[in-house]
């Protein structure tokens, strides 16, 4: 999930901006970095970064796109090893987001971290975030659907509560918190709502 824009000189003045707002505000926070900090970081005159990105508004959008397409890059090539069997795709999401979030690196999820930064939900970065969680709630939902159970909604939402707390206490408890166990968790929410022999309501 790191396939990020190339900070050297042959890169565009664009995308220098961009991966070095990008390593700044994942790793500092949005608000505590200035415009004038990224464009040193970038490499960059201050005309080069408004040209671009005529407001910090802007490149805050700008770099949850660019995250938000990463995501699903890396989310797409991990279900593709595993084709026409979404329970075995769930697995192996599940299982990456715990390796994922239990790294020593890891700092949280950065749509989460923004909309924390950002409450108001009419900012640009917020319009980001809500296409981001609406499409990963309709992809997690088709999967489920594939599954074949009899309550897919409720299930759907089960495992994106257990996706965003994965994502939750990797940042706040790290690599020794309870995130590496996700994939267990999902597995056995998933089994029982597939199982024949489920006789109670969930």
């Amino acid at each position: 999930m790191n396939n990020l824009p190339a900070h050297s000189d042959k890169a565009s003045a664009r995308d220098r901006i961009l991966a070095a707002a990008n390593e700044l505000f994942y790793h500092e926070g949005i608000r505590a970095i200035g415009i004038d900090t990224v464009i040193e970081k970038a490499g960059v005159a201050k005309m080069s970064l408004y040209r671009a990105f005529p407001s910090k508004d802007d490149l805050i959008a700008a770099f949850l796109e660019m995250r938000d397409r990463i995501y699903w890059d890396w989310w797409d090539g991990v279900v593709a090893r595993h084709p026409d069997d979404p329970r075995r795709q769930l697995q192996a999401l599940f299982a990456a987001v715990g390796r994922r979030t239990s790294g020593p690196d890891y700092r949280g999820c950065p749509f989460v971290n923004t909309s924390v930064e950002f409450p108001d939900h009419a900012h640009p970065g917020r319009v980001v975030i809500a296409r981001h969680m609406e499409e990963l709630r309709r992809r997690l939902g088709a999967m489920v659907e594939a599954l074949g159970v009899t309550q897919p909604k409720i299930l759907t939402d089960q495992l994106m509560l257990l996706l965003e707390g994965a994502y939750s206490a990797g940042n706040t408890m790290g690599p020794d918190g309870p995130s590496a166990a996700v994939a267990q968790a999902a597995d056995s929410l998933i089994q029982l709502h597939v199982s024949p022999t489920l006789q109670r309501p969930l």
